[in-house]
């Protein structure tokens, strides 16, 4: 009892500094004029890694790093499938060429990166440097080569339309309220560390199963909530930048810079190389061939990625409870579902893009016809 408790204090605490951190960068962002994108890639993006950022350190000080591990893959897990899911199933996304030639390609990459830097059982300093240099180079070449909001149109507002007026706060205000939602966010993560362990030992669940459901679950509710809340206002472009922008922080960042200051790096469980990091490299692949054709994740798509997301922790709770239907889940998943529903999106990306092709020919025709 007193374990669920500290845990639901802490994600109390999670969502309430989440939403003072998401705040003050995304009125930051608007100082600076930053596109929707952009504030959604980087800043809001940033901000809301920050819960993940706060379990990992707080895992590494208590030489718990599975845990953490398992959070920031579950919460990643949970960005792809469930997030994006979400949003597309309250209707379709709309994504930039941008998003899909420059930002999902390097969320593939941060999260093959892991992947490579995870088979020796741990993420070094070395690998730890490295993810963190990537990042630079991310965030810096996104805030050089992004373009400019115009100066008298919010990047809040959905299709240049004026947004509702919002106070503005002097930027010693916006700054106290980021530093304390920072805070409350390292606090809080304490509690859902302590509540976490507690209730792992008290069920005899695995850690890393704990950190890949409920904390991440946990960590992801600030993504979870911006998002939606984002895409209900007309802000899909800020939602899809959140996600995506997300994913690459919370492994380039968090894991970068928990594995760089770690004296002894950041332990990786066999189970997490053989299993869960794969499968956050598939959702991160999955992303790609859905958008590629026509820029847009469609209302089916989305409901096919919670559905995805459903399964995944349907089987997580089999196989940690040592059901006997664990394997044939498993088995049924992977040789049948997953190669159904890729063969299901090839075939619908051939025929929009032949259907696009013939359009295209059609005008051609009618116009030479018409000269």
């Amino acid at each position: 009892m007193i374990a669920a408790l500290t845990f639901l204090a802490g994600l109390v605490g999670l969502l309430f500094g989440g939403h003072l951190v998401v705040d003050g960068a995304s009125r930051i962002g608007r100082r600076f004029g930053l596109t929707p994108m952009v504030i959604g890639l980087t800043i809001v993006a940033a901000g809301t890694s920050a819960p993940e950022l706060a379990v990992v350190f707080q895992a590494v000080a208590a030489d718990d790093t599975e845990l953490a591990v398992g959070s920031i893959i579950g919460s990643n897990i949970a960005n792809v499938l469930l997030v994006l899911g979400l949003t597309a199933s309250f209707g379709a996304i709309q994504v930039t060429s941008r998003v899909v030639r420059v930002d999902i390609p390097i969320m593939i990459a941060a999260s093959l990166g892991l992947l490579a830097a995870s088979l020796n059982g741990v993420i070094g300093r070395l690998d730890g440097i490295g993810l963190f240099v990537a990042l630079a180079g991310f965030v810096g070449w996104t805030l050089r080569a992004a373009p400019k909001a115009d100066a008298g149109i919010s990047p809040d507002s959905p299709d240049g339309q004026p947004p509702r007026v919002r106070p503005e706060r002097s930027l010693l205000v916006v700054m106290a309220s980021l530093v304390i939602g920072v805070g409350a966010l390292a606090l809080a993560a304490r509690y859902v560390v302590a509540g976490a362990e507690q209730i792992a030992l008290a069920l005899g669940v695995p850690e890393l199963i704990v950190g890949l459901t409920i904390v991440a679950l946990g960590t992801s509710a600030p993504e979870i909530v911006t998002t939606v809340i984002a895409a209900f206002q007309g802000r899909r472009e800020l939602a899809v930048g959140n996600a995506v922008g997300s994913n690459i922080f919370n492994i380039l960042l968090v894991l970068g810079l928990g594995g760089a200051l770690s004296p002894g790096g950041i332990a990786i469980s066999a189970d997490a190389v053989e299993l869960d990091i794969p499968i956050l490299v598939a959702a991160a692949i999955a992303c790609l061939p859905m958008v590629f054709w026509d820029h847009r994740l469609d209302r089916w798509e989305g409901v096919v990625f919670v559905l995805y997301y459903l399964a995944y922790l349907a089987f997580l709770v089999l196989d940690a409870t040592g059901h006997r239907a664990s394997d044939p889940f498993a088995l049924v998943m992977l040789a049948f579902v997953l190669p159904l529903t890729v063969l299901t999106v090839v075939v619908l990306a051939l025929h929009k893009r032949s259907t696009e092709a013939g359009g295209v020919g059609r005008e051609i025709d009618r116009k030479s016809v018409t000269k």
